[in-house]
């Protein structure tokens, strides 16, 4: 899962990018609105994290521009404005939910999982796929209750693939939701991490579609979300 975080503060923005990469999503960040508004507006991220009093273009001018666009990409709003009307300013831009600085980052957190969740039509907490199971909040997977051990990547890959199971998800898709923007974006580095992670959870959990991409079914015999 990527995720777009807007903040012009330095030491915030460091401290917010470490925590929410740690917490298991890839993560871009713009330091003003002209940026922001340019990467929301041409890479598909899954949440966005967006601060409103920013250099250039501010952060509901932003917002309002991301949604005449038709952007329907999960806004949260992290602010140091409190005042009722404020919220109300955000809200009527466009977001989809509100943090006020000071904060805790377990907070934001648990508000971006909840977006996520909402966003992809899923309500438990926990992800699961027959005998699959993985906790975003403590960024842990199991198969048949044994935890896996996965890097980051892979964790990220069955992130991903568990909050779209059930459908084709092609390549191109996955580079897109999976990497940050500095990375060295390679599709054909998504067939080995594929290969690495049907190893840990079994081969047939990840449906090759020819042509066109992955899918994560149960195995046979499992119920979907048993």
């Amino acid at each position: 899962m990527r995720i777009l975080l807007v903040e012009d503060d330095v030491d915030l923005s460091r401290q917010l990018k470490l925590a929410v990469g740690d917490a298991g999503y890839a993560v871009d960040h713009a330091a003003d609105g002209e940026e922001a508004h340019f990467l929301g507006d041409t890479e598909p991220y899954d949440v966005v994290v967006l601060d409103l009093g920013l250099p250039k273009i501010d952060g509901v001018s932003v917002l309002e521009r991301w949604r005449r666009d038709g952007k329907t990409t999960p806004v949260l709003i992290l602010t140091a404005r409190g005042a009722w009307s404020d919220k109300v300013s955000g809200f009527d831009a466009g977001a989809d939910d509100y943090l006020t600085k000071p904060f805790h980052t377990e907070e934001l957190l648990a508000r971006l999982r909840a977006l996520l969740r909402r966003s992809a039509g899923i309500a438990s907490a926990t992800l699961s796929c027959g005998g699959l199971r993985l906790d975003p909040r403590a960024a842990r997977a199991t198969v048949n209750g044994e935890p896996l051990r996965l890097t980051s990547l892979e964790y990220r890959l069955l992130h991903y693939v568990m909050m779209h199971q059930g459908r084709v998800i092609s390549r191109t898709e996955l580079v897109e939701h999976l990497y940050d923007q500095d990375f060295d974006r390679d599709s054909n580095t998504i067939e080995v991490f594929v290969g690495r992670l049907r190893k840990k959870i079994g081969a047939d959990r990840i449906e090759t579609v020819r042509g066109l991409g992955y899918r994560l079914t149960p195995l046979a015999g499992e119920s979907d979300g048993a």
